[in-house]
């Protein structure tokens, strides 16, 4: 137990770290959290002209994910964790992203960290899950109009892929929290009045 704990705190620390803000200081960006849309994320990052830092933003913010979900498996199989683990730390890693430590718990929407936790789980259903939100995103240059269509999908297809295993119901908790994240993105797209990607 007490190993499974220490796994599931070591995912939410991982999550915690907010690369949006780590690589805005490092290009001398300002911070995210105070221009465009306040989140700290990739597309807000992209507001400041900058696409090699929104890129980063992107992959870094996928990597944690993926990283912290995959050495939470390893983890788990070498020290015989109870079978929940990883679907704890999933969900610990989700909510670093969202709520972190290091960043006075101001954190992002978890589009990406969201992405990087599926390809670590099971990555055709990842994929899959990625070309629909860049199709999404191509089409109709919202954003936040693809990641919520991800969002909705992800916990069907994981379902769909395992059954009903503690991960795929982890994948419910943070469907419903990538939503609730975007709940002021859904009003503009209500009111018509939603940023495309890449407008301030």
């Amino acid at each position: 137990m007490l190993a499974a704990l220490a796994i599931v705190a070591l995912a939410y620390l991982i999550g915690s770290v907010s690369f949006a803000v780590v690589v805005s200081k490092a290009f001398g960006l300002p911070d995210p959290h105070e221009y465009g849309s306040g989140n700290p994320g990739a597309t807000n990052v992209l507001r400041t002209g900058n696409r090699k830092a929104a890129l980063l933003t992107l992959l870094g913010d996928g990597l944690k994910g993926l990283v912290a979900v995959y050495a939470a498996r390893q983890l788990s199989m070498m020290l015989g964790t109870p079978a929940w683990t990883v679907a704890a730390a999933s969900l610990a890693v989700f909510l670093g992203h969202l709520y972190p430590l290091f960043h006075r718990f101001r954190g992002g929407k978890g589009v990406a960290t969201g992405a990087g936790i599926v390809f670590a789980l099971h990555w055709p259903l990842g994929l899959m899950l990625t070309v629909i939100w860049l199709t999404m995103a191509y089409g109709f240059k919202i954003s936040s109009l693809a990641a919520l269509v991800a969002a909705v999908l992800m916990p069907l297809g994981m379902f769909y892929v395992e059954g009903a295993s503690p991960t795929a119901w982890a994948m419910v908790p943070i469907a419903l929290l990538l939503v609730w994240r975007h709940r002021d993105n859904i009003r503009k797209l209500v009111s018509g009045q939603e940023r495309t990607i890449g407008r301030s």
